[in-house]
Parts: structure tokens; C-alpha cells; sequence
């Protein structure tokens, strides 16, 4: 039998911003941050005190210079991933309706994809069996 090493659990949401086009958006971790360079869905760790949704609102904002409300994200699925020093457990949320332009605030890079060409960048591990849900949904 296994011995399991304790990890601290990290809440993160995610969001499958789409355009009207049926893109969806992506985000390259900018260098300097941990996994720099691989893309993944926007969003960011859940605050003490937080929903999920509203760390969506919030960082959409931060991240992106975008406004959306609760009633905009809907929840598509979750990916539940142990690295090596903690377990990320991430809510995927799909948005179709925000205000203003997606702008890279943080220095990200960002990509509109189709999500059949979704596997053509590089994700770190837990946004990769995200790809599948949004295949189908798209």
C-alpha cells in the first residue's frame, strides 16, 4: 500500500472565455512565474472568503481588463491534479458574455484558439484534460 505525503490543497478557478467566433481564449504564463511559457485558461487562486465566481470576476478584471458577472460563468467541469507539492483542485468555468477587450495586463501573451487546435499548446498538466469538455462543447 501507498503512503500518501500530506499536500496542501490550492483552489484555483478557470475560465473558457469565448468569443464570438467560438474561440476560446489563452494565456501564456509570462516568464518569471512557475511553468513560464506554457499557455493555460485564465484565472487565479481562491481567496479566503471567495467563491470560486467571484475570483473569476475579479481576476478576469486584474488579468485581462474584462468585466463579467456571476450569471456569465457556467460551470463545464473540473480538473483535480497532484504536483508535486500541493493538489491543485480547479473549477472550469465557460463565459460568453463580458465587457471590453481581453488585454494581457500581467505581461501575458494571449491567443484566441479553436478548440480542436487547443492541444497544439503547451498547458501544464492539470488545464490538459480540460481539452476534451471543451471539444464537445464547442
Amino acid at each position: 500500500m501507498d503512503t500518501v505525503q500530506p499536500r496542501r490543497l490550492l483552489l484555483v478557478a478557470a475560465c473558457a472565455l469565448i468569443d464570438g467566433d467560438g474561440r476560446i481564449l489563452l494565456a501564456q504564463r509570462p516568464e518569471g512565474k512557475s511553468m513560464a511559457g506554457l499557455w493555460e485558461f485564465p484565472g487565479g487562486k481562491v481567496e479566503t472568503g471567495e467563491t470560486p465566481e467571484e475570483t473569476l470576476i475579479r481576476e478576469l478584471e486584474e488579468e485581462l481588463g474584462i468585466r463579467t458577472k456571476v450569471a456569465c460563468l457556467a460551470p463545464l467541469t473540473f480538473a483535480s491534479h497532484a504536483y508535486e507539492d500541493f493538489h491543485l483542485l480547479m473549477p472550469l468555468y465557460v463565459c460568453r458574455r463580458y465587457e471590453g477587450v481581453p488585454q494581457g495586463r500581467e505581461g501575458q501573451a494571449l491567443k484566441w484558439v479553436r478548440a480542436k487546435a487547443l492541444r497544439d499548446y503547451p498547458m501544464p498538466p492539470a488545464d490538459e484534460p480540460l481539452i476534451p469538455y471543451l471539444m464537445d462543447l464547442l
